[in-house]
């Protein structure tokens, strides 16, 4: 671990423009909540974001940890940058530990992993606010979930257990516990199972979604192989159009499924428009700018077919109300302000990918009347960024850069869950009840 990695560096984006001087705990979030931690960036190498991450988290008082942490895995869906943040608040011990970490680990795998990390750097002993927050937090999963996930790692589930010595809420409890040291418990019945076990993957499919055992993610993934073992239409698109469990799934998932699988597309996009139904229309006219700069261009992830871009026009495209929606990159292009799949593609075709003027963007739309501004970046503009002249004004960061441009007169906001849209409303109702008082 590299703690000594703060130079003293001009306050500017990697592009050269004039960034903002930031709090400790700006910096952090603006590099927690876009962070699919170890992965690479157009900017920065996964490390070097992991390495910043804990040397800031050092610095923010333990209730800011521990709040981020929460925020990181509930609102923005992430999974490991929380638990980096878990690991920098047990260092730090004190009494939010515990709980904390009983409210952040969601899946049983978490705490395999958590124990992975804490580890990262060779083995010690865990503190007693940690094996508390564990215990804790063994007791919400039951068989299926322990089943689910006991894999073999460097540290399982049954590791995990004797670390903590987490006590049972009763017989039946301590009995599931007992099949997990064992090696005894059933297997679960999962799509994996069934397949690795040499299943009909029809049969499989069907059988599962016909159970609604089939969580919303794992239907997204598995669309191409169900449209390839010729599972029935009907019932998969029923499935989609369910959306049971789409609250835990990122908005650009939709889009991987589409591209995966696009004769789905159009119940997926009815699905994504699900999403735009479920929040309030924003009163007034909103401009939306959305980056696609070729910082923007790069994968999410080393496994991902999806980019920044890709999660920054989905976002977009599901802001409810009267919109006008422009992309910018070397120049500023107005798109059709269509919903869902069709106002993505809009987005991401609408011009060639080539600088990130973003102050001259501002510019442009500064001069149209708006009673909102909503920006969607990674903030790494290359020339100076003018304030807004809307008093509503949001800079939406998609990316871990150290340094950004969207503070001051600006409402920042990082993220790319749609839950950033929950902030932003929550915080104009805010405002309007304080100007009303």
């Amino acid at each position: 671990m590299r703690f000594n990695i703060f130079k003293k560096v001009p306050g500017i984006t990697h592009e050269g423009a004039p960034a903002r001087e930031l709090t400790v705990e700006q910096k952090l979030r603006r590099s927690v909540l876009s962070c699919l931690l170890w992965e690479n960036e157009f900017y920065e190498d996964g490390q070097t974001i992991a390495d910043r991450i804990l040397a800031l988290a050092v610095e923010v008082p333990s209730e800011i940890l521990a709040a981020l942490a929460v925020e990181a895995r509930e609102l923005m869906k992430l999974r490991h940058a929380p638990l980096m943040l878990l690991c920098a608040l047990i260092a730090k011990g004190g009494p939010m530990v515990a709980p904390t970490i009983e409210r952040v680990i969601q899946r049983a795998d978490e705490m395999t992993e958590l124990v992975t990390l804490y580890w990262r750097n060779g083995k010690r002993p865990l503190s007693k606010q940690m094996k508390l927050g564990l215990a804790r937090a063994f007791v919400k999963f039951d068989a299926y979930q322990l089943a689910k996930y006991d894999r073999d790692g460097d540290v399982k589930l049954r590791d995990v257990l004797f670390l903590c010595h987490a006590k049972p809420r009763d017989t039946a409890q301590a009995e599931i516990w007992k099949q997990l040291v064992d090696k005894t418990l059933a297997s679960p019945d999962t799509w994996e199972v069934a397949l690795s076990g040499g299943a009909d993957k029809a049969a499989t499919f069907t059988r599962l979604l016909g159970e609604r055992k089939l969580g919303y993610l794992a239907l997204l993934r598995n669309l191409r192989n169900m449209d390839q073992a010729g599972v029935d239409e009907a019932l998969v698109k029923d499935a989609i159009l369910a959306r049971r469990g789409a609250e835990r799934v990122l908005p650009f998932r939709y889009v991987a499924a589409a591209r995966a699988a696009p004769r789905f597309e159009p119940w997926l996009d009815q699905a994504l428009a699900e999403t735009i139904l479920e929040q309030p229309v924003l009163k007034g006219r909103t401009l939306i700018l959305v980056d696609v700069s070729p910082s923007m261009n790069v994968r999410l992830s080393a496994k991902s077919d999806l980019t920044r871009m890709d999660a920054a026009a989905t976002l977009a495209s599901i802001i409810p109300g009267d919109v006008r929606v422009f992309s910018f990159s070397n120049e500023v292009i107005e798109v059709p302000p269509r919903r869902g799949m069709a106002g993505i593609d809009a987005i991401i075709r609408s011009q060639p990918s080539n600088g990130t003027l973003l102050g001259k963007a501002v510019t442009h739309v500064n001069a149209i009347k708006h009673d909102r501004l909503i920006v969607i970046t990674d903030e790494q503009s290359q020339d100076v960024v003018p304030d807004p002249v809307a008093a509503k004004a949001y800079m939406i960061n998609v990316a871990s850069a150290r340094h950004g441009v969207g503070y001051g007169t600006w409402t920042h906001i990082d993220g790319f869950s749609e839950n950033v849209l929950t902030f932003l409303r929550e915080q104009e109702t805010f405002q309007l009840n304080v100007s009303e008082a």
